[in-house]
């Protein structure tokens, strides 16, 4: 969630680490702040809310030195404050922190019986002043940063910078990611590779437990034993790293029209010559239940696939929340998957939840948008999804994605288990190619969605329906909205509505209906027209046999082309994402960056 960036340089690194944290800006943050090391001397600069308001404090008060430490944070333990922004410092030593100390109350007892007192609210403080402590006794840098390590107890990432050590910065992992970059004299550490990206193209990922020493000459790596260890340096491709708007007014906005270029881009990975191409050693054949675990967007994208697996291929399919999947300690057959999805590769729900099941089930699977993330590097398979880098917080080509991949598994699940024969398949792989088409299709009915968005932005509460793949989409729709709009919106399944929901329809309160002329078409109408009959202002998503059918006495009908019925969900996705992107806009929110919210959920 918090971003981390660390330079050793031949070059003022101010400039450049205020650069690389404005490239994590879309993890989400609520304060930011740098530290340097100038002639020995180690001083920061730390301020509230965006980056521009650090950027103006450096003007007024500039920051020297050529080896620095940069950081967003996005507040955990205390408040959104000056005094407890990042970086954090004790004495001689200037520490960044992305996670959570989970034994820091502990640590603090034992910092004050050594006379050591905390000013902040943080549990990141802590570490500074147990190196502190170290360091009083006698311990140089790196053997009290080693000491440190070794008694924290959670998930981190953890990048230190000494005073008096113009040369040298320690990284540290265990649950949260970070990865070294290698320059020429020069050398960098960052949450992620996106941060990395214009300083250099060479990439070491540490890895769960490691902790790194790093000077302008190299890294040396340490593995969780204290080893030393040999980790692989990739090249990236710059151009998969490049953020920027194209135009757009917003990163969403963008991200929800390359939709059908990505959706293409997949399609041509993962499907060639009629035939689906994955993992020979994923066969379905043989399993007795599959269980799909994700957190937010991703695990409605799984709720989707449910639907999939279980008509398509009469694979027996459980979906569950990651935060809560471990902590119920469910029965995992020895004949199943478990299939774990997440855009960052990254989630610490997700990760810990994989970790949790694979030794118990016959593969892990990792459906994920960045190959080199924890998640896609601990699964026994990864797919990626190819949705190219997501920048807005609300995701939205990465959901389409990753239901293009989860439909393309329940295919090959079909065809595994006799369910669906080889031109079967041949047919829904030539629906499949129609698929960028008909999105384009649909993305040009975005005037006649904005207007609608206007008039809902101003009210309170909006419900969205749907039946059978619709209500996942539903769930997803209203999600969307609450994260950039913040209108209070909820979802459920249309049959469910007399069950309760029914009681909250007035005439102030819009109704998004999902029902695309499918076989369960007639009754969703059903329940949409008791809601009219309550007064609701019901706005119909339908095709044009739809519209035809139960246009009448609607408030609003968005009529959308055509869609084989298994791919409902991925089209019909667009009009939930520009719904929402539209009442946020109509309403002034900030789109890309909503309040509270984080792109990178590293902590549980």
């Amino acid at each position: 969630m918090c971003g981390i960036v660390g330079v050793l340089g031949n070059h003022e690194v101010a400039p450049l680490l205020v650069e690389a944290l404005k490239r994590l800006e879309y993890r989400g943050y609520d304060s930011a702040g740098i530290a340097t090391v100038n002639h020995g001397r180690l001083d920061r600069r730390r301020a509230v809310g965006k980056l521009a308001n650090l950027s103006d404090l450096l003007v007024h008060e500039p920051l020297a030195g050529k080896a620095g430490i940069g950081h967003t944070r996005w507040a955990t333990h205390g408040a959104a404050t000056v005094t407890n922004a990042h970086p954090h410092r004790s004495g001689p030593v200037a520490v960044v922190h992305n996670g959570i100390i989970e034994n820091f109350r502990e640590l603090r007892a034992e910092l004050a019986e050594a006379g050591l007192s905390c000013e902040t609210e943080t549990d990141t403080e802590t570490v500074a002043l147990m190196v502190r402590m170290y360091m009083d006794r006698g311990l140089p840098p790196r053997e009290a940063a080693r000491e440190t390590l070794g008694r924290l107890e959670g998930a981190f990432a953890l990048l230190f910078l000494f005073e008096g050590e113009d040369d040298l910065m320690i990284a540290a992992r265990k649950g949260s990611p970070l990865a070294i970059g290698h320059g020429e004299g020069e050398m960098f550490v960052g949450s992620d590779a996106i941060a990395l990206a214009p300083m250099t193209d060479r990439i070491t990922y540490l890895e769960e437990g490691d902790h790194a020493f790093v000077t302008r000459a190299g890294v040396e790596i340490f593995d969780a034993a204290g080893r030393r260890a040999n980790r692989e340096t990739l090249k990236i491709q710059l151009d998969q790293t490049r953020i920027d708007k194209a135009g757009f007014k917003h990163f969403m906005a963008k991200e929800i029209a390359e939709q059908p270029v990505v959706l293409a881009d997949a399609i041509k990975h993962y499907v060639r010559g009629g035939q689906i191409l994955l993992p020979h050693a994923l066969d379905f054949a043989g399993l007795d239940r599959l269980t799909l675990v994700a957190c937010g967007t991703a695990n409605y994208a799984c709720q989707t696939a449910k639907y999939w697996f279980e008509t398509l291929a009469a694979l027996p399919c459980e979906v569950d929340i990651a935060s809560e999947f471990r902590y119920r300690e469910p029965p995992l057959p020895a004949r199943s998957f478990a299939l774990f999805v997440s855009q960052s590769g990254e989630t610490a729900d997700t990760l810990a939840a994989l970790r949790f099941a694979r030794e118990k089930v016959a593969k892990t699977v990792a459906v994920v948008n960045v190959t080199t993330s924890s998640i896609a590097r601990e699964a026994d398979v990864a797919l990626p999804i190819h949705a190219g880098v997501e920048v807005g917080v609300a995701s939205t080509k990465a959901f389409t994605c990753q239901l293009l991949v989860l439909y393309l598994l329940a295919l090959k699940a079909a065809a595994d288990r006799g369910r669906l024969s080889a031109d079967e398949i041949a047919e829904r792989l030539a629906d499949l190619s129609t698929l960028p088409g008909l999105m384009n299709q649909t993305l040009a009915r975005e005037g006649d969605i904005a207007a609608i968005a206007a008039t809902v932005s101003e009210a309170q509460d909006i419900l969205f329906l749907g039946r059978g793949t619709m209500f996942p989409l539903a769930l997803e729709g209203a999600l969307k909205l609450k994260e950039i709009s913040y209108i209070h919106a909820e979802g459920y399944a249309s049959g469910e509505l007399k069950h309760g929901p029914i009681a909250l329809i007035d005439k102030s309160v819009p109704v998004i209906v999902f029902a695309p002329h499918d076989g369960l078409f007639d009754k969703t109408v059903s329940n949409m027209q008791e809601v009219m009959a309550r007064h609701g202002k019901v706005v119909l998503i339908t095709d044009a046999r739809g519209a035809a059918t139960a246009q009448e006495g609607t408030w609003k009908c968005v009529t959308l082309p055509t869609v084989p019925p298994a791919l409902a969900p991925i089209v019909y996705a667009l009009p939930a994402q520009l719904l929402a992107y539209h009442a946020a806009v109509a309403k002034g929110t900030d789109v890309d960056q909503p309040r509270n919210l984080a792109k990178s959920v590293t902590v549980e």
